[in-house]
């Protein structure tokens, strides 16, 4: 027996019995084998969570090596991507692309050739005055592409497998009926991918023309074409390496929010600046080989290549004359720039 408290002291309280399984009510019996259920539903989804699976994004999403859901290197991305989602995981998000490709090139070269038309009023040189045409349609250019960017984007985050998951035209009308249509919306992050394009198209034409009109022609179409596929193979990669922190922070307000419910990223730079002083410079340049690989800077080349050529055959056979260059001496007419 234990002694008697002292006089004067508080009586102590006896110790709350456990209630035994039997005596507990039916929700408190039921929420440990809810909890159970959760774990082994995240097991079953590769050790995620449905919301965990939802913030993974690819290499411009990641946010550091604290990250537990970032991707090791681009081999890694490819083999986990297929593990969880299947073959179909790597096509997720293709359908804006296409929709977006027919008004995006009208738009990209008939901008393109009313901006040179009115540049050529101006005493401009030419690889001045190409890339300053190339930033105006490449602006152009953003904001017919952006609605289908942040749909792309969206899709692309859902970690779902590809079967499971909206369609474009539903994952649009989600995103209106939640945000509308204004900056937090469809048009969500649209500075960054006016960066990203206008300085993109800048950086091409500008690099293409000028570095093309000081190396020679070469009469040997072989040759010729090592030239431009060379020129426009230098001209990608400088173009993608200058505009990529634009891709990073587009991506960053696009995608997924690191806590959900609040907004980190809203601001193109300093969705920049945030990114550089919470994970560094290198950054900034997150999915750089893959978007290098994406661009396909020998097929952009080729593809320019055949749009000169193009163009060259239909003006000598108007004009029966050997100049192709209407506004400046030595330049092709309707070139067209590699994509972003």
């Amino acid at each position: 027996r234990r002694p008697p408290p002292p006089p004067g002291s508080a009586p102590s309280r006896p110790a709350p019995s456990r209630p035994r399984l039997g005596n507990r009510s039916p929700a408190a019996r039921a929420r440990p084998a809810a909890q159970h259920g959760s774990a082994a539903r995240g097991l079953s989804s590769g050790g995620l969570s449905p919301n965990r699976r939802r913030r993974l994004g690819g290499f411009q999403i990641q946010r550091g090596k604290t990250d537990p859901t970032s991707y090791k290197s681009l081999g890694d991305c490819f083999r986990t991507i297929f593990q969880r989602e299947g073959l179909l995981g790597f096509y997720k998000g293709i359908l804006p692309p296409i929709l977006a490709e027919t008004p995006k090139r009208a738009v990209k070269f008939f901008t393109f050739e009313q901006y040179k038309k009115l540049l050529a009023y101006a005493s401009l040189p030419p690889g001045l005055a190409f890339a300053v045409a190339g930033l105006g349609s490449g602006l152009t250019e953003a904001v017919v592409v952006n609605p289908f960017e942040v749909v792309k984007v969206t899709l692309q985050t859902n970690r779902n497998a590809f079967t499971e998951q909206p369609s474009s035209f539903v994952q649009a009308q989600q995103i209106i009926k939640t945000n509308g249509l204004g900056l937090q919306g469809l048009n969500k992050g649209l500075t960054a991918t006016l960066g990203r394009h206008g300085v993109f198209n800048m950086v091409y034409f500008g690099f293409y023309f000028n570095v093309k009109n000081i190396l020679p022609v070469n009469k040997d179409p072989n040759l010729e074409f090592l030239r431009k596929f060379g020129i426009g193979l230098v001209s990608g990669t400088i173009a993608s390496i200058i505009n990529i922190p634009f891709d990073v922070a587009k991506s960053r307000i696009q995608g997924p929010q690191p806590v959900p419910g609040e907004i980190k990223y809203r601001t193109c730079f300093k969705t920049m600046a945030t990114v550089y002083k919470e994970e560094g410079f290198l950054a900034l340049y997150k999915g750089l080989v893959p978007k290098i690989m994406r661009l396909g800077p020998g097929l952009q080349s080729f593809t320019a290549r055949r749009h000169e050529d193009m163009n060259a055959n239909q003006c000598l056979e108007k004009t029966g004359s050997t100049g192709v260059g209407k506004d400046w001496p030595g330049t092709e007419h309707g070139s067209a720039p590699a994509d972003v």
